[in-house]
């Protein structure tokens, strides 16, 4: 596998999630991506960016490709691709980003900071429905997101054929898989938890 993996992100993934933030459903697939310097394991706290606005935590399930994808993924064969899935949060300066959509500027410095996609241990992928998981997020013990995959607008099959399109997937590459609805600010001191049925659990603290 490679040893700096591309994180790719899929944004709009979840109706409510849209629908809280405002925005209106355009049918199309958002993408953009992370450096592997965002990656926070388990184990090392969450480094909040101070002076720069709200940091807001969005909690999404993740997916791990075990083997390249040349020449483009027909959704079909997608699932032979994967060997992993577990648990993420994709962290944004909400502040940063409103203002940069205002001026339809790219996401980069509100989504690919260091240290702005913890992710949490990974769990073989054997044949789970993929469509078919639930999730949930806390925020020091209380629960602020719930999500059902089934509810995906572009389900994990699609999301790898759409991304096989432009770039040739490699071993090691990571998706980001969209968030429900139910994001919100972190603070220091806060503890942050990510679980599921197949998809592991993972906790972090923020400083």
């Amino acid at each position: 596998m490679t040893t700096t993996p591309r994180i790719f992100c899929i944004g709009r993934n979840y109706a409510a999630h849209i629908e809280e933030l405002g925005h209106v459903d355009d049918g199309e697939c958002l993408v953009f991506m992370k450096p592997a310097s965002c990656i926070t394991p388990v184990g090392s706290p969450i480094r909040l960016p101070h002076n720069r606005g709200e940091v807001h935590f969005e909690a999404e399930m993740t997916v791990r490709l075990g083997r390249d994808a040349e020449g483009g993924l027909d959704p079909g064969d997608a699932l032979a691709h994967i060997d992993a899935i577990g648990l993420g949060l994709d962290l944004t300066l909400r502040d940063t980003q409103n203002a940069l959509r205002a001026r339809g500027a790219p996401w980069e410095l509100c989504k690919a900071f260091d240290g702005a996609a913890p992710l949490g241990p990974w769990q073989p992928f054997v044949g789970q429905e993929l469509q078919a998981l639930q999730f949930t997020c806390t925020v020091n013990g209380e629960g602020r997101q719930h999500a059902h995959t089934a509810q995906m607008l572009f389900p994990v099959t699609r999301l790898l054929h759409i991304l096989a399109q432009t770039w040739a997937l490699r071993a090691g590459d990571i998706v980001y898989t969209g968030t429900p609805a139910g994001v919100g600010a972190l603070q220091p001191g806060d503890t942050i938890t990510l679980s599921g049925a197949s998809l592991g659990e993972a906790s972090w603290t923020c400083r």
